[in-house]
């Protein structure tokens, strides 16, 4: 049996530039990172010769052509794999429109578990180059190319999207523990609100010429949260966050609404100083931003969301081989 333990993320800056449409013409760049919320893949050889998928919806069938979920069937036909196999799909969160790449990181866990079944080594950047080929080119689907190469990386990483197609990744080491210090600012809550981001991010592409100053000014707020980083200056980057919000809803018509901006205004008149919804918007997780000592008033704030208890993962996909 083979089992692979895929991270999700939180990317905080940068992001949308890391769409084809904006780094052809100029590169992007986004600081993202990984947390201990995960995708597992359990492979083991089938009992009869067919493929039998544990999913969201199970399906029982006898070749590759046949399976309805487009990732496992694109991820199968990559890999070579025809039949005599058994998949199973377990998730930390809810599956539809988290906002914490999860179709990503299930891409590169189950890359990562074929091709371990298959007795191939397969190095973090293929895996996330591989799997950005199964979305974005074989799929179509309207997303960049962070959430690939954050899952296959892992940790806290600036990653930076080059007009020839090439990815450059960083990892961000600062003389203390980054990691704590945000962790110590940061709540995670789950709106409750499904969505799927497609619609949004096919508005996001169709405008990205009229929004290529807003995405270029979103660009550059890495360099200046790595010097805030480098400073140790933490408010900072909660002032930055906001900023990147503001933004952010600029690109596209449904990344917020009304609902949304009534929430976040509960958190900030509970203390908070910034709050971002992650991914493409519309719904999915809540991120806030503030203080130590306002974290309880801002969990009363919005007490009708679900709070996820996080802490950052320094790692990216990882395998285990059971006997």
């Amino acid at each position: 049996m083979i089992i692979t333990r895929t991270p999700l993320r939180i990317s905080f800056f940068g992001g949308g530039t890391d769409m084809e449409r904006f780094w052809s013409l100029e590169d992007g760049c986004v600081l993202s990172c990984t947390i201990n919320k995960y995708i597992y893949v359990i492979l083991k050889e089938s009992y009869d010769g067919r493929i039998h998928i544990r999913c969201f919806e199970d399906e029982n069938v006898d070749s590759v052509e046949q399976i309805k979920h487009d990732l496992i069937r694109e991820a199968l036909r990559l890999t070579g794999i025809k039949n005599g196999i058994e998949i199973t799909i377990l998730s930390d969160i809810p599956h539809t429109g988290s906002g914490l790449g999860s179709s990503s990181s299930l891409t590169v866990g189950l890359l990562n578990a074929l091709y371990t079944f298959k007795g191939i080594e397969v190095e973090a950047d293929t895996l996330a180059h591989l799997a950005c080929n199964i979305e974005i080119n074989v799929l179509g689907k309207p997303i960049g190319k962070q959430d690939q190469y954050i899952a296959a990386f892992g940790g806290m990483r600036v990653l930076t999207f080059k007009s020839d197609g090439d990815v450059e990744v960083k990892a961000v080491e600062p003389e203390y523990d980054i990691y704590k210090v945000l962790e110590k600012h940061l709540l995670l809550f789950y709106t409750g609100v499904g969505r799927k981001a497609e619609g949004i991010l096919k508005e996001q592409n169709r405008l990205i010429n009229d929004t290529r100053p807003i995405l270029r000014d979103m660009k550059n707020q890495v360099v200046k949260a790595i010097d805030i980083i480098t400073k140790a200056d933490i408010k900072r980057f909660g002032d930055l966050m906001y900023e990147g919000w503001m933004m952010k809803k600029q690109l596209a018509g449904e990344i917020s609404n009304s609902w949304i901006n009534e929430t976040i205004d509960k958190a900030f008149d509970a203390g908070a100083s910034a709050a971002k919804i992650t991914g493409a918007g519309g719904g999915g997780f809540l991120l806030i931003f503030c203080q130590p000592e306002f974290h309880d008033s801002v969990r009363r704030a919005l007490g009708n969301l679900k709070e996820f208890q996080f802490s950052f993962e320094r790692q990216g996909t990882k395998k285990f081989l059971c006997s």
